[in-house]
């Protein structure tokens, strides 16, 4: 029941397959984002700071010094965070995530050849909101609103 209700909120417009579109393996609109348009997205969410603690070619997203957003090398989508492994779980059963590598199972990769644009930013946003709640509330006050 509990799974139930879960896929059907999931399942909102932002989310179902588009008839009479081009697939891109998996069904989903295709994606209007890349690694540069989450990297301008990322950027403009306040207190976010762009790092590079894996070297080069890896676009690692920080607030308050912990991790939001994830583009590897390969730069084959971003990786997120969900608000627990239950919703994770979800997102890749309903077909639109992978399991993010390196990263916890609470973690997913958003690909950008199967993602829609809306779902990218909307994931981002979240994980970002998601982290930057958890920080501690002396920390979250220095942080730009």
């Amino acid at each position: 029941m509990q799974m139930q209700m879960m896929v059907q909120r999931f399942m909102a417009p932002q989310y179902t397959r588009h008839a009479g579109l081009p697939s891109t393996g998996c069904g989903w609109h295709p994606a209007a984002m890349n690694r540069d348009e989450v990297n301008t997205l990322c950027a403009a969410l306040p207190g976010a700071e762009l790092t590079a603690p894996f070297g080069p070619g890896h676009d690692i997203w920080k607030v308050g010094g912990k991790i939001f957003a994830a583009t590897g090398s390969e730069a084959r989508g971003v990786s997120v965070k969900c608000a627990d492994v239950e919703t994770a779980e979800m997102l890749r059963t309903l077909g639109g995530c992978e399991k993010a590598p390196y990263f916890h199972r609470s973690w997913v990769l958003v690909p950008f050849d199967s993602a829609k644009a809306t779902e990218i930013e909307h994931r981002v946003r979240d994980s970002y909101r998601i982290i930057r709640a958890a920080l501690p509330k002396k920390l979250q006050a220095t942080l730009a609103s």
